[in-house]
This record gives C-alpha cells, structure tokens and sequence, in this order.
C-alpha cells in the first residue's frame, strides 16, 4: 500500500471494525468518493464507476508499524486489494488509498449498509480482530476453512457479554477489576489456543499483575439428554473422543448426551432443536432448560448449555446416528433410567457433564413422569 491517507469504506468504516483491525482508537474525518458505488454483499466489495453516484467513509491517517502490520493482515486474507482513489473531504479533493476486493462477484448488487449491520454489525469487530490478529496473516483459502469457527467464537463471546452475571456469594465484578493481552497469536486451525498475560484484583485488596496464562479458545456448545417419561428412559450418545485417547484412556469411546456447537446466528435452544435431529433423529417442537456453565474454566472458554428433551423412545436397540458429511459416527443407546445411574455408579459414563444432566433428571423425575401419566389416564 501507497499514500498517506486511508480511505475507509463498507465493513472497513464500520464502527469498531478498522479500531480492531489495528488496535487502535477510531479516528478520521468523514469522506465521499464522487460517481462511484460499492458493489457486493460480502466483506470484500468492490467501488466501481457510477455517474451520479457517491460513497460515504472515512479518511485516516496510514496505520505504522505493528497497527499497519495487522490491516495488511486483514487485506490479505480477505483478498482486499490497493487503488488510488481521489476522495473529498468537504470542499478539499485529497488522494487516498482505498481497500476493496479484488473482483466484482459475478451478479452483485449494490453493498447494502443496513443488511450488513443487520448480520454482522456486532460480530464483525470480534471477527476483524481475530483475522488481523493471525500469524502468518491467513490465506483466503485458510479463511474461508475457518470463517465458521472464527464466527463462533465472536458469538460466544458476544452472548458472553449480554448473560447476566450475579453475584450474591462471589466477588461483584467491575471492568476494571481484571484485563488481558495477548501474547501470541492464536495457535490451531479449528480451536485455539491463546497465550496472553492476566492482570485480576486480589482478595487482598492488591493485584496480581502480568500473570502468564494459556487458554483453549474453544466455543459454546447445547447439550440435550432426550427422556422418555412414559418409558423412563434417556437417550446416551456414544463415540470416540480425541481428549481421553490423548490422556491415554484405555477406552476413548464415551457415552454423552445430544451435543453440537451454537452456530452463528443460532440460538442455543435452536441449536438444541438441531442437533437432536441431527444426531437422533428426533423432531421435537421445545426444549426444557436445565442449566449453563463452564466445564473446565480454568483451562477453556468452552460454555455449555444444557436442556432436557422430552421424547418418544420406544427403541430398545442400539441404531446409528449423525451426519456422514460432518464424520460423526455415532451409536445411539435408549436405556432405562436406572441403567444410566448404574453406569454413573461404575465409571462407564465418565462425561462430567452428562453425569450433571442425569442427577438433575434424578431431582425431576417424579414431576416428570406423573405429567406424562396423570391420575385417571
């Protein structure tokens, strides 16, 4: 890239989107580029000759340095090409350098602003940061592999921030009672692993400051344990997990409930509903909540969200499940409830957060069962 100003323009003149792509605070003035128009949906759109027409941005100053390092990052794994454009800022006609996509999609239409925020708008920033943030900078192929997962990590932390947090028993948090920085860039092509240095408030009342910390960077995921009631019983997910085969489990296939990641753009209660299609093959219109929680937060951001499913389960053999295209080999278990608690009991079902599901099943399970046979039927 060439010159001294930047004009900024689509998702780039966003608000957050250009401050986290460099880490830096937003600036600039605002700008039109004359008889031109943005074409293209994506986060790549193209400004092409348009009588008439006019683009509104922004005009920065070029980034420096690390700031410069990252947006070079960003524009080569979005593909986004350099040109030289003339912008006016007021009455001043100024030369800029402008970031687009390198081609106009085939059939694009114009960049539509208010469509983008409606799907990007709060997630973009997170999404940005993570893609300036990669070293080496990710190649558009490498992107478009990881845009999924990129996406729902930008969720889980967005959901993250919006869930209440109460606190009659632990410590009232305030933003100033704990940071971090990276201090590496993210490692791994579908999780991630975080280096990054932690400063918290002390019971002492002092700070523990610059502490060196690694985290999984992992994602939110629904958990459904589908009960029968008029059958009393649960449907068990088995299949082979990486995680204790790594340990060096002398068995790494494990029983589980119904389990997937929340996409993007997905509810986990839509999620749930998915996923017990998915890998049951269950249609089911609701979900009943159970509980939410981090299963390991000293070590991941995984966050689990967990419902019971109300079903039919009148199999009483083993079947397949799971969709071949995602690789899952799954086999599926409709066992009586005692059968589940007895595997709890001898260590066969070892998947702590199953474990949670039934023995909160154990508290509701008269409640449970005498809805499905009231008095009388």
């Amino acid at each position: 890239m060439r010159g001294a100003a930047l004009f900024l323009a689509g998702p780039l003149a966003e608000p957050g989107v250009f401050a986290a792509v460099t880490g830096h605070a937003e600036g600039g003035a605002p700008a039109r580029l004359p008889n031109h128009a943005l074409m293209g949906g994506g986060e790549a759109p193209v400004a092409v000759p348009r009588g008439g027409g006019m683009i509104e941005g922004r005009l920065v100053s070029m980034p420096e340095g690390a700031a410069r390092d990252r947006l070079d990052s960003y524009a080569a794994t979005l593909a986004l090409v350099a040109r030289e454009v003339e912008v006016l800022r007021g009455a001043d006609r100024l030369r800029a350098v402008l970031l687009e996509g390198a081609e106009t999609p085939a059939g694009a239409q114009g960049w539509n602003a208010g469509a983008w925020r409606a799907r990007h708008g709060a997630s973009w920033p997170l999404i940005a940061a993570e893609i300036a943030e990669h070293a080496p900078p990710l190649s558009p192929g490498s992107f478009a592999r990881q845009r999924t997962m990129i996406e729902v990590r930008a969720a889980a932390r967005l959901r993250a921030s919006r869930d209440a947090a109460p606190a009659t028993l632990r410590r009232t948090a305030r933003p100033e009672d704990f940071a971090w920085c990276a201090d590496a860039p993210l490692a791994g092509a579908f999780f991630k692993l975080a280096g990054m240095r932690m400063d918290h408030l002390r019971f002492d009342g002092g700070r523990a400051e610059a502490l060196p910390r690694e985290v999984l960077v992992g994602v939110d995921a629904t958990l459904v344990l589908p009960y029968d009631p008029r059958r009393d019983r649960v449907l068990l997910v088995e299949q082979f997990r990486t995680g204790p085969a790594r340990r060096g489990a002398a068995n790494p296939w494990t029983l589980e409930p119904v389990a997937g990641i929340v996409d993007p753009g997905e509810s986990p209660r839509e999620a749930g509903l998915r996923e017990t299609r998915e890998e049951a093959g269950l249609v089911l219109d609701s979900l009943i909540p159970i509980f939410g929680g981090y299963p390991s937060p000293g070590s991941n951001t995984d966050f689990f969200h967990c419902f019971l499913a109300l079903a039919d389960l009148p199999q009483e053999r083993s079947w397949r499940g799971g969709l071949a295209e995602e690789d899952e080999d799954l086999r599926l278990h409709a066992v009586s409830f005692d059968r589940a608690m007895e595997l709890v009991g001898t260590g066969e079902i070892e998947v702590l957060p199953l474990q949670a599901m039934l023995y909160w099943l154990a508290h509701h399970r008269v409640e449970l069962r005498a809805s499905a046979h009231p008095p009388g039927a």
